[in-house]
Formats: structure tokens, sequence, C-alpha cells
């Protein structure tokens, strides 16, 4: 179960800092490869987290991301003019808040990612339409993603529990056999590998992978 605290110290260089929860009588330690949300923690930034407990090195958090009613600390005001250039006319166009900001950065991914998933579902549809594939093999690419979304849940369940994990290897094969949706879903659901960046580009190359192989297979007989 998630606790909510707030971060009170954080290390820009080192790349990490401290949440301070009530439930917990020690400040929690937490690295900024934990952390997923938009932009980057910050002292004061109230936040939900996993914790763990690794040997006697103190509470670790894990899964760390701003809470849903989080005030995310605002940069200070800039000084007041001086009082020449407060008679100079200045017109001063409307800008998006911060929070819309937030919210339209937080939704681009998403629905890139919906839309390339209806994208390679149309692809298997023209190709099973054009007799390239049986409409058996929606059976296996159905198992696959569930098979690949059940990888992701249980290497989750490792990382929290301090078991054996699921080899990051394994992962990306599933996906470049057609299990790269599942995979999608997972990382949304269980917010797992989505703060990783090394992982995340070799992701995003399984799903070109399968898309070009797509289009090859079903454009084969015409460009052949």
């Amino acid at each position: 179960m998630k606790k909510q605290g707030t971060v009170v110290r954080w290390e820009a260089e080192k790349a990490f800092g401290f949440i301070r929860c009530p439930q917990i009588t020690a400040d929690v330690f937490f690295h900024q490869r934990d952390f997923s949300g938009p932009g980057k923690p910050a002292e004061g930034l109230q936040v939900m987290f996993e914790d763990i407990h690794v040997g006697g090195k103190g509470p670790r958090a894990l899964s760390v991301e701003p809470a849903r009613n989080a005030i995310i600390p605002e940069p200070p005001a800039p000084p007041p003019p001086p009082a020449a250039a407060e008679l100079l006319p200045c017109s001063q166009p409307a800008a998006r808040t911060r929070s819309q900001w937030q919210k339209r950065r937080e939704e681009r991914p998403l629905w890139i990612g919906l839309g390339l998933i209806a994208f390679w579902l149309l692809l298997w549809l023209v190709g099973i339409g054009m007799g390239r594939f049986p409409w058996v093999i929606l059976t296996a690419v159905v198992l696959v993603n569930l098979a690949t979304f059940y990888m992701y849940w249980r290497d989750k369940d490792a990382a929290i529990n301090e078991t054996v994990r699921t080899p990051e290897d394994w992962l990306h094969a599933l996906a470049v056999a057609g299990g790269w949706p599942g995979a999608w879903f997972a990382q949304q659901i269980l917010r797992h590998k989505t703060s990783k960046q090394p992982f995340r580009l070799i992701y995003w190359g399984t799903v070109a992978v399968n898309m070009l192989a797509l289009l090859a297979w079903i454009a084969w007989p015409s460009i052949r």
C-alpha cells in the first residue's frame, strides 16, 4: 500500500533525496530513477511512494510519484520592476498555467501510445483480410500480450519484495514477439519501467521493429 509524504531534502547533483512520512520514524531514501512524474523532485513536494527496508540501511522508497493533490513548488517571483519601467506600456500575452502544461505533457504520451496500438491492430486486421495472416494468430497475439503484462507485474513485485527480478532482455524479447502493447499497458497501469531511459529507448525500438515488420509482410506481395 502506498504511503504519502513530503520531500524534505533533495540533492540535485547526486540525484537522491529523502522523504518524511508520518507513518515511518526515519526519513525514507529515494533515488531519481525511482521517481516518475512531470518535472523533477524538489523539496516541499508531496509524493506517494512504496517503502521497502534494505538490511540495516533504513527504509527506501520505490515508485515515487507526485501526490494527486500535491502542490508543486513554484519558482520565486521576479522582483518588481523599477518605477521608470512601470510608466512604459506593457502587454503580457495570456500564458498557460503550470497545471495545464503538466496535464498536456502527461496526456501526450498516452494518446501517442493508444494511437500506435490502434494502428498496430489495424495492420493485423488488414493483413488477415488480405490473407497474409490466419485468424487464429490473433489468439496467439492476445496470449503473448497477457504473458508480457504478467512478466511486468512479476518484476514490479520482485522489485518491491527484493526477490529475483525478471531480466530486461526477457521483457524486450516479449515486446519484439508482439507483446509491446501489453508492455505499454503494464508501464502505464503499474508505473513500472517508466523512468529508466535506456530501457525506454530499447522498448520503443521494439515497437518500431514490430510496425516495420508488419508493414513489410503485408506489402511484400505488391513489392514482389
